[in-house]
C-alpha cells in the first residue's frame, strides 16, 4: 500500500464547496514523521482539510491519502480504524468538563487494551509530566486556562498512542507566554516521539518553530506548498501582504 501512496497524508486534486467554493483543486503532501503547517486567513479552507483527513468530511471530487490508504469512499467502520492512528487536538480542546484532568486522559487509554488498572495512573502521570501540568491533575477543565486545556487536550490524544496528530489554531486566544510554551510543547513531541503532524495556524512564528513545510491557501486553492524557509521567497503578492501583516 505504501508503495501506491507512499505519503502518510496526501490531497489529489480535491474540491468541497458548500455555499462557496472552499477547496479547489487541492494538491498536498505529508511524509510520516514530518510536520505540516496550513496557514492562510480565515475561510480559506484550512480547518475544512482537517476535517476531510479525518474522514468528517467527504470530497466532491478528488482522493484524500491518510496513512498510506485511500479513505475517500470509507465507509464509518474502516474510518474508526484510521483514527485510531490519527487524531485531532479541536480549537476549544473538546475536553470532558464533567471529569478532571486525570479522568480526561484516562477516557482516551480505556480505548487501548495494553494497559492494565495499575499502570494507568502512571501513564496519565507521565503525559501530564510531558506536558509540565502534573499539577492540574484532580482539577476540572472549567478551573484551567485556554492554553492549558490545549496542552491536557494534546496529552489526550497521546494517550491513545497515534500515529498523527492535527492540530487545529493550537495557539489561537492565548497569551505570548501561553503560545510560546504550546510552539516549545509541539517541537518536543515532534523531536522525541516522531509524530506525523498538521498544523491548522495564524501564528507564523508557531510555523517557523515546528514546521517542515507549509501549505498556503487563498480563495480555496494552495498558492504555495514548500519549504517553510522558501516561504518568503514566494512571488505571489497575497503571500507576501501576509508576511508583511505579520511583520507589523
Amino acid at each position: 500500500m505504501a508503495e501506491q501512496f507512499p505519503h502518510y497524508v496526501e490531497f489529489r486534486h480535491v474540491y468541497k464547496t458548500f455555499d462557496r467554493p472552499v477547496l479547489v483543486d487541492t494538491n498536498f503532501h505529508v511524509n510520516a514523521g514530518e510536520t505540516v503547517a496550513i496557514i492562510g486567513r480565515s475561510g480559506v479552507g484550512k480547518s475544512v482539510s482537517l476535517g476531510h483527513i479525518m474522514g468528517f468530511l467527504k470530497p466532491d471530487q478528488g482522493r484524500v491519502i491518510v496513512s498510506h490508504r485511500d479513505i475517500t469512499d470509507f465507509g464509518e467502520k474502516d474510518l474508526r480504524q484510521i483514527r485510531r492512528k490519527v487524531t485531532m487536538v479541536f480549537q476549544n480542546g473538546a475536553l470532558f468538563d464533567s471529569l478532571t484532568v486525570g479522568e480526561n486522559i484516562l477516557s482516551s487509554l480505556e480505548l487501548r487494551d495494553d494497559y492494565d488498572s495499575g499502570n494507568k495512573e502512571d501513564v496519565v502521570n507521565g503525559l501530564l509530566e510531558m506536558v509540565d501540568l502534573l499539577d492540574t491533575r484532580d482539577l476540572y477543565p472549567t478551573d484551567l486556562a485556554v492554553g492549558h486545556k490545549r496542552a491536557i487536550a494534546i496529552a489526550r490524544a497521546l494517550a491513545a498512542q497515534p500515529e498523527c496528530i492535527l492540530y487545529d489554531e493550537p495557539t489561537t486566544m492565548v497569551d505570548p507566554i501561553m503560545s510560546g510554551h504550546l510552539g516549545d510543547l509541539l517541537l518536543r513531541l515532534k523531536t522525541h516521539l516522531q509524530l506525523t503532524s498538521v498544523v491548522v495556524t495564524h501564528d507564523l512564528e508557531l510555523m517557523r518553530k515546528v514546521a517542515d513545510r507549509v501549505v498556503f491557501f487563498h480563495e480555496g486553492r494552495v498558492i504555495y506548498f514548500g519549504p517553510v524557509s522558501e516561504l518568503p521567497q514566494a512571488d505571489h503578492p497575497h503571500i507576501q501582504e501576509f508576511l508583511a501583516m505579520d511583520r507589523v
